[in-house]
């Protein structure tokens, strides 16, 4: 079985990485620093499955379409694609920079919309696969502080039901995951106990377990939060 994670070699992502490699799925992760993709792949060795990496920056049309490019010249089948490569910037939307909304955009949005129609085709195809995105309680509910990427997570969900409505012809699943708050770098300094959040693999786990669902079944979207923050 054959992975793609964008955004691998931290938090959520690197958890579903981990997860899958243990499970004995083929990898292909990019990040946008070589030392980490280098790092994290050694640190898989010991799994004995294959790890491709890219480094590409996901914000940037190009870099992304290089990374789908690079891919499928070294997996010609894609069972998962988890797109996951994110940003979190806070401001208020009328205070914020012009190009706050536009950053997020590109990697919240744009990235995956390129990702899931690139291997959605491929997956079509096959009459296989599961794309899984990484949303946030926040595609439903405004974070505070943090309109710009409220609205980006929020375009992100509709993304999902789209690809979802247009590839269950080909028995292809899309799940949107909606994770709460969750123990990233994102929260680095916090003084909260580390176990009022979600873990990261608490979504890793989740996703591996959805992946194992008899194959008539598709979980549209599952969100899960702390049970007190």
């Amino acid at each position: 079985m054959n992975a793609i994670i964008t955004g691998a070699t931290k938090g959520i992502g690197r958890a579903i990485a981990i997860k899958l490699a243990q499970s004995g799925y083929d990898l292909a992760v990019c990040s946008r620093k070589k030392t980490e993709l280098d790092s994290f792949a050694e640190e898989l060795r010991h799994t004995g499955v294959r790890i491709f990496t890219y480094r590409a920056d996901c914000s940037i049309k190009e870099d992304v379409y290089a990374f789908c490019n690079a891919v499928k010249n070294e997996m010609p089948k894609v069972d998962v694609l988890v797109n996951n490569a994110g940003m979190f910037l806070q401001g208020s939307i009328l205070d914020e920079a012009d190009d706050q909304l536009e950053k997020q955009i590109n990697l919240n949005l744009n990235a995956a919309y390129y990702l899931s129609k690139f291997f959605g085709k491929m997956m079509r195809t096959q009459q296989s696969g599961h794309i899984f995105n990484i949303c946030s309680i926040a595609s439903k509910q405004n974070a505070e502080n943090a309109g710009s990427y409220s609205v980006t997570k929020a375009a992100l969900l509709s993304l999902n039901s789209v690809f979802r409505e247009e590839l269950s012809k080909y028995n292809v699943k899309v799940t949107a995951v909606l994770p709460g708050s969750t123990l990233t770098s994102s929260w680095e300094g916090t003084e909260i106990p580390a176990d009022r959040f979600v873990q990261p693999e608490d979504i890793a786990n989740t996703i591996y377990t959805i992946l194992n669902l008899s194959s008539g079944v598709n979980v549209d979207e599952i969100t899960i939060k702390p049970i007190q923050f």
